[in-house]
């Protein structure tokens, strides 16, 4: 089995950032922190997600984060599956995040993007159906 265990993120302000995704998972957890140096320079990390995947917090970001209007390379947004979309843009919308851009619409999913402090994307997506032949029907989705 292949799967994604983590996304590595190196971060303006980690602890907005964390702050960003405890709202957002609040069944997640801190799975472990500490210090390390990353080619001579000392920063703090940690990892914030399940037993299973998490993400990873850096910080020390020398630069802002990729304009992501722009069409620069680099990371566009992370899209992570939730159960209850609503409920996510409920709990971010009342900390003060707001909607950046809505998904399209389909008949078999539905999704809204949240742009966080340090000017990560996150992508929330709910599927509407199991069929997998559904909910990865594409035509025209922005």
């Amino acid at each position: 089995m292949t799967r994604l265990e983590h996304v590595n993120l190196v971060s303006r302000d980690m602890n907005a950032t964390l702050a960003f995704l405890q709202v957002a998972f609040p069944d997640w957890k801190i799975r472990g922190r500490g210090q390390n140096e990353w080619y001579g320079v000392k920063r703090e990390w940690l990892h914030f997600g399940t037993d299973d995947f998490y993400i990873t917090l850096n910080e020390g970001s020398q630069e802002d984060n990729r304009d992501l209007k722009g069409h620069s390379p680099g990371l566009a947004h992370i899209g992570i599956v939730v159960d209850d979309l609503n409920a996510v843009v409920e709990r971010l919308e009342s900390q003060g995040h707001e909607i950046s851009m809505q998904g399209a619409e389909h008949p078999y999913r539905k999704n809204v993007y949240f742009e966080e402090a340090s000017g990560f994307e996150f992508e929330f997506v709910q599927y509407l159906s199991e069929s997998s032949e559904k909910r990865n029907m594409y035509g025209g989705e922005t």
